[in-house]
């Protein structure tokens, strides 16, 4: 039979939807209804043994690369102790205040973004290292779970930005200037998360408690940021300062992040064996992790590309005469959607060829277009049911806690994201003016 992109759209949807629901685990759930998908719209068993061909190429990309890299650099800031000494000097430079561990993963969060152009790694890290001292200190899921969510998806805005990169890459523009374009939009998202956690707090104070703490005095605080907020300078430089200068690919720039993150760890003296093996043994864990939600997913993509659904989707969107801002929301709305079953890098290739010109005629500034594409992508990633940000902290968080508390966590923080793209655009400056700037 034929089959309307409506038709398959709704089937594979709906074959995840159904197969998680009898609590199939969801990398699975997303398999089983590729491989049918693929007997149905792809040929038969033909198709089957395509699709299965297909899935070691959607991990197999040097853009790749960098998830594993970044990683390691965050579970050697773990398993080497200074992730948690930066975390100890937030803490003990911060009053006692309901809700300071959530402000502290915001601010935690802002500053590993800057050490991190995964957006699934600055997630899986954030909750590995938060959520179980969190959960000893009586926090609930929606102020525990929920900061990380949000924090972890400033990775895709703060440089580095592996998708950043990749974005300017396909769609040809300064990627220089896109990577300077997502600094102050992100801090901005950072300090509406700040706000958020205020609100929150002042709403329940029990989801949050306080706790006795000694600040230290500020002789110590400011002994404390030298000796270990100021180093990671030289990290964010290995990082960021390589990609803007022009000395390295985003992957090789990576490198250079482990390497300095190696070299802090020997400076501080917790470079050892013992450390080393506990950081690649965490690296291998998450890393197959996310690459198996990824391959789940590009397969997942594959299919629907093939059954003609996601065609089909952006065809019907685009097919409106609308005005020039109903036209971006209507895009923000198709980028959104497909984020919830397409993986970031499916949805910019299918995407970008068709919005860039429909935002060039409408007088929208590439960079700023690629900065709003970001942030759909971003928060398409903690938008249910299949944001994939959801499914990592699934995966990191404590033993018993429920997909629904996940999603319940991160929805206060997704209207963050919407003010912000409000924001962006009542002030396009606000991309655009640091990208402006004589270098």
């Amino acid at each position: 039979m034929g089959w309307e992109w409506w038709q398959a759209a709704a089937l594979m949807i709906g074959m995840v939807v159904g197969l998680m629901a009898l609590s199939v685990p969801v990398a699975f759930a997303f398999l089983i209804a590729n491989l049918i998908g693929a007997y149905i719209f792809m040929g038969g068993y033909i198709g089957m043994t395509q699709l299965v061909a297909n899935a070691g190429d959607s991990v197999a990309s040097f853009v790749l690369v960098t998830v594993p890299m970044f990683i390691l650099m965050g579970n050697i800031f773990f398993h080497s102790g200074i992730a948690l000494k930066i975390i100890e000097t937030l803490d003990r430079s911060m009053r006692k205040a309901p809700g300071r561990l959530s402000y502290i993963s915001v601010l935690a969060g802002t500053i590993f973004a800057a050490l991190s152009g995964s957006n699934m790694a600055n997630t899986a890290m954030m909750g590995s290292l938060l959520i179980p001292e969190m959960q000893k200190r009586r926090y609930s899921p929606s102020m525990s779970i929920g900061p990380i969510l949000g924090s972890g998806g400033l990775a895709l805005l703060i440089p580095p930005s592996t998708l950043a990169v990749l974005l300017g890459s396909i769609a040809q523009i300064n990627i220089g200037a896109l990577l300077l374009a997502g600094i102050l939009p992100g801090l901005v998202l950072a300090l509406l998360y700040v706000s958020t956690i205020w609100i929150q707090v002042r709403l329940d104070p029990n989801s949050a408690p306080p706790y006795d703490v000694e600040p230290a005095p500020w002789t110590e605080r400011l002994r404390l940021i030298a000796l270990y907020i100021l180093p990671m300078s030289l990290v964010i430089f290995c990082v960021v300062g390589f990609i803007l200068l022009g000395l390295s690919t985003p992957t090789e720039a990576a490198a250079f992040g482990v390497l300095a993150v190696l070299f802090l760890s020997a400076c501080y003296g917790k470079l050892t064996w013992r450390m080393m093996l506990l950081a690649l043994e965490g690296t291998l864990k998450i890393t197959v992790m996310v690459f198996f939600i990824i391959l789940a997913s590009k397969t997942f993509s594959q299919v629907l590309s093939f059954s003609g659904a996601t065609s089909g989707i952006i065809d019907w969107a685009t097919s409106f005469q609308l005005g020039k801002y109903e036209m971006l929301l209507l895009m923000f709305l198709v980028l959104l959607l497909l984020g919830m079953f397409v993986d970031a890098i499916s949805i910019m290739l299918l995407t970008i060829p068709i919005f860039f010109p429909i935002a060039a005629s409408l007088g929208f500034e590439p960079v700023w277009f690629a900065l709003v594409m970001l942030l759909a992508i971003e928060m398409s990633a903690t938008t249910p049911p299949f944001g994939l940000l959801l499914f990592v902290m699934q995966g990191v968080a404590p033993r018993g806690t429920r997909y629904i508390q996940i999603v319940q966590a991160g929805l206060p923080y997704l209207a963050c994201d919407a003010v912000l793209l409000g924001l962006l655009m009542l002030l396009p400056g606000l991309a655009l003016w640091l990208p402006g700037i004589p270098f």
